[in-house]
């Protein structure tokens, strides 16, 4: 291995790297690609906890299209690896910044580790909304992404469980994309406006109001959703509403910054304010992928992921010309020497 890609040790005998990343999904390997090819010492640090996890296959990831997330996942590791990146996997309880702009990290198993970057890429966490069946089905035939999921479930038996008037419209708009048969349920919704129902009708979506009580299943498959007034409606899938949370506790030392990213006044998720290159408000900590834009598809959280990699490595460059120049013996200097 090149020396430039080579770690060191502290004098408190920790590692030493450039650039730690937290979070082994597809925007934190993208960024250990770039940087591994950068001829940088990485260290990647996952949970083993990937967002997409309860899903069979993920989908419109050109050349990967079908693919399991966790067969993507294994052929990424191996190919950052192969440039010299090392992944462990852990979970990462505290993130420190250091006096001098370092930064330090340790781990749940004990393991302190230091970096002049860190990269978090932990994406983030989906609230669900609180109805039986619904956490047990996500994933499966729980569905939130019609772009991810939507052709698997063409011309079937579609139900919107509504929480927010201007998202449950644009879902049960959406989603008649794949299907004829859509259900828009009120649930949460007192009553929609004229207008909005009138859309409704136009283009052959039902609905129907009233809480949903709860989804029934049989031996994994959707059976359909029952109401609180004891009415049945037979289904195959259901969309339901997330609020995504920026999944980033163990740095909350750090200062760093979030933001709400929204639809409309529905609050879509909790982010990472970045700037185009992934640099957050705390010079030296980058975000990338999910973290920093609740709708990105594993496509897109790869190109942030690559982008932001390709920024930070921009960044240490920038500080090791200075340190250079700070450092270079001055025109006189070197005459007398």
């Amino acid at each position: 291995m090149n020396s430039s890609t080579t770690n060191t040790t502290t004098s408190a005998g920790s590692a030493q790297y450039d650039v730690i990343i937290i979070g082994g999904g597809a925007a934190g390997l993208a960024a250990g690609l770039a940087l591994g090819r950068a001829r940088r010492s990485v260290l990647i640090i996952d949970a083993g906890e990937p967002r997409n996890a309860p899903a069979e296959h993920m989908h419109s990831f050109l050349t990967r299209d079908g693919m399991p997330p966790l067969d993507f996942l294994a052929i990424g590791r191996a190919e950052v690896t192969g440039y010299g990146v090392e992944i462990v996997q852990d979970r990462v309880s505290r993130a420190d910044r250091s006096s001098d702009g370092s930064f330090s990290v340790v781990t749940d198993s004990g393991r302190t580790v230091t970096a002049r970057r860190l990269l978090l890429t932990t994406g983030l966490v989906d609230e669900l909304p609180d109805v039986p069946g619904v956490r047990e089905g996500w994933g499966n035939y729980v569905i939130h992404c019609p772009y991810c999921h939507g052709y698997e479930v063409r011309d079937r038996r579609i139900g919107i469980l509504a929480t927010n008037p201007a998202t449950a419209l644009h879902a049960a708009q959406l989603w008649r994309q794949w299907t004829p048969d859509v259900t828009l349920f009120l649930h949460t919704i007192a009553e929609l406006p004229a207008e909005a129902m009138a859309q409704l009708e136009a283009r052959g979506i039902s609905v129907v109001p009233g809480e949903v009580a709860g989804l029934e299943a049989t031996e994994g498959q959707l059976a359909g959703v029952r109401l609180a007034s004891g009415q049945f409606v037979a289904l195959d899938a259901v969309v339901a509403p997330t609020t995504a949370r920026a999944a980033v506790g163990f740095v909350a030392q750090l200062g760093l910054e979030t933001t709400e990213q929204r639809f409309g006044d529905h609050v879509m998720g909790t982010i990472i304010a970045v700037d185009m290159m992934g640099q957050t408000t705390v010079p030296g900590v980058f975000a990338a992928g999910n973290l920093v834009n609740a709708s990105e598809q594993v496509i897109g959280a790869a190109a942030s992921g690559n982008r932001t990699g390709a920024g930070i490595n921009m960044d240490l460059i920038t500080e090791e010309v200075r340190l250079a120049v700070a450092t270079a013996p001055r025109p006189m200097e070197a005459a007398l020497s």
